[in-house]
């Protein structure tokens, strides 16, 4: 085992973490360490098809951030904080600039200007893109700025184990290295976690990489921070109906539509003004209910509805979609040119995660813990993300995280991590090498999906979720005996693969639980057994923690300071 220290270590090598890194090492007397479970252009902020928001005005010039803001909340159902939302989009053109003069190759206007297409929800075209590959792209101009960086030191292929902390601020991070099968520990004044999504619980239907397992919020739970609003699931309406790979809202936005096995657009039925463009809660209700009346393709989990591209033509395919098009030939076997493709929803993103306190600073109540990106809940989505958010969110807010993050860790001093403490992480991973039991981690994962899908996914019920919260339980327990079969040291994908369990069995009964207890219908949330939004007793955040070994849920109130909550139609 070796001890290293860092001003600053940063979790996570995707957009938000890379993000962040660059600001903090403007500094150049900080010292960096970028921790990240796979090669940083590996992260999933490449898998981001679509674009981002940004009131450029490009399309149409009556587009401002005050109207995205607007478009974010009511998208939101009225849950996002709204001074959080309006320093988003505030800050999102000059970040878009900002990756223009870096080299970001965004698709352009014939004028030469940064391109802007539709999304669902937005009441302008104001979504710029690189065709369909833009978190792609980004990633790798993201990566490529942080390596120029002389004060960031890079852990490729590091699995966080645990924050080390007092009770009071952190004093540094376990980790284990996947290559070597060392525990490694980093001293440090200051601990940014931006590890993304956990959408990966679903663990059958998810466009999530397989790597999605909510490392950085399940040690932040054991650790005594809140998750908020972990209720809220985004199931985005257009995943390959084999696979639930993504095809982007792109689609959408280009002109696409969504048709039943009648040759139906029936979107016009829900909603009618904004059609396809609806936001993606409503969308892929709508689907599931086509589905559930019979006029959907096929019948049960196989069942499935179309995306119709064909009318756009190859060219402008091949232009704008191009990884659409070849996604679907590659895993459905038709060609968006001349045929239907079959789509379902599949598990997307998570609204909730780690509470952020301050989003300025995207600090959480424990001091010196930061969050960022999708593991953390600023929160600007609410009850439900509107598309192009999600990578605008990740860069405005990594960017200002680390410049409160350069101040803060100039003020402070390291806190003395003793031999024993060290010695723990060590003694842990030796007893799950050693364990002994008759479970098979396969086996549990299965059945963890299954949980999911059926009873805490699009539509929700009591009865669904109460069981939903026992049965992860039970499997909670089951894991403790979950041997480890690959004795190895070096890149043990077996002792990875039993870590990511336990993060995402924890995550997924915090999802359940906190969607028992919300008995209301908002954005992502959809009970079956309380259709309706009741502002009245759930115009709130939810906060959830461990105390004494037990789940305890509190209600904080949303931060409403322009846009009072209204019916939400489109």
């Amino acid at each position: 085992m070796f001890v290293k220290k860092y001003d600053v270590v940063i979790i996570g090598g995707g957009g938000a973490g890379l993000r962040t890194a660059i600001e903090v090492a403007r500094n150049p007397v900080l010292k960096v360490a970028l921790v990240s479970k796979v090669y940083p252009t590996r992260s999933h902020t490449g898998a981001a098809q679509g674009g981002m928001n940004a009131a450029l005005g490009n399309v149409i010039p009556d587009d401002n951030p005050k109207a995205h803001a607007y478009d974010t909340i009511k998208g939101s159902d009225f849950l996002a904080d709204q001074s959080a939302v309006f320093f988003m989009t505030e800050n999102a053109p000059e970040i878009v600039y900002e990756l223009d003069r870096w080299g970001v190759p965004f698709s352009r206007l014939e004028d030469g200007r940064i391109a802007q297409r539709p999304f669902g929800g937005a009441s302008f075209p104001r979504t710029v893109y690189a065709a369909d590959k833009t978190g792609h792209v980004l990633l790798h101009v993201l990566f490529e700025q942080a390596l120029s960086k002389d004060n960031i030191d890079f852990y490729n292929e590091f699995f966080l184990l645990d924050i080390i902390q007092n009770g009071e601020r952190v004093k540094g991070v376990s980790l284990y290295d996947i290559k070597n099968g060392e525990v490694v520990i980093l001293q440090t004044k200051a601990v940014i976690l931006a590890t993304g999504g956990f959408a990966r619980i679903y663990w059958f239907r998810s466009t999530n990489a397989v790597g999605n397992t909510g490392d950085g919020q399940a040690v932040a739970f054991r650790n005594g921070i809140p998750l908020k609003d972990m209720e809220f699931v985004q199931f985005h309406p257009t995943g390959l109906a084999k696979t639930g790979i993504l095809l982007s809202e792109a689609c959408r936005g280009e002109g696409g539509y969504l048709i039943n096995k009648f040759g139906e657009r029936f979107m016009k039925k829900y909603a009618p003004e904004k059609m396809e463009l609806a936001p993606r809660d409503m969308v892929s209700r709508a689907i599931e209910q086509e589905i559930r009346e019979g006029r959907g393709v096929g019948r049960g989990a196989k069942a499935y509805v179309y995306l119709d591209l064909k009318h756009l033509g190859e060219e402008k395919i091949n232009e704008r979609l191009p990884q659409v098009r070849q996604l679907a030939i590659d895993f459905e076997g038709v060609d968006p040119v001349k045929d239907l493709v079959p789509i379902r929803p599949t598990a997307h993103y998570c609204m909730g995660g780690i509470h952020v306190s301050n989003f300025k600073t995207s600090e959480t109540p424990l001091k010196g813990l930061y969050a960022v990106g999708e593991c953390a809940c600023v929160s600007v989505h609410g009850a439900n993300r509107l598309g192009g958010n999600s990578l605008t969110e990740i860069l405005v807010f990594g960017k200002f995280c680390g410049m409160a993050v350069r101040e803060y860790v100039e003020d402070v001093d390291y806190r003395e991590i003793p031999a024993y403490e060290i010695r723990r992480y060590e003694d842990f991973i030796s007893s799950l090498m050693k364990r002994e039991g008759n479970e098979k981690l396969a086996e549990i994962r299965s059945q963890m999906g299954e949980i999911t899908w059926s009873k805490m996914g699009i539509f929700r019920d009591e009865k669904s979720l109460s069981s939903a919260v026992e049965d992860l339980s039970e499997l909670l327990e089951r894991w403790e005996n979950i041997p480890v079969n690959d004795k190895s040291k070096i890149f043990n994908t077996n002792l990875i693969e039993l870590l990511e369990l336990r993060n995402m069995l924890e995550l997924a009964r915090a999802v359940a639980f906190a969607a028992l207890y919300r008995k209301e219908s908002r954005g992502g949330h959809s009970r079956e057994d309380y259709p309706s939004r009741d502002d009245e007793k759930f115009l709130k955040h939810s906060l959830l923690y461990y105390k004494e070994g037990k789940l305890i849920l509190e209600y904080i109130p949303v931060d409403i300071t322009e846009y009072k909550p209204a019916q939400r139609t489109y």
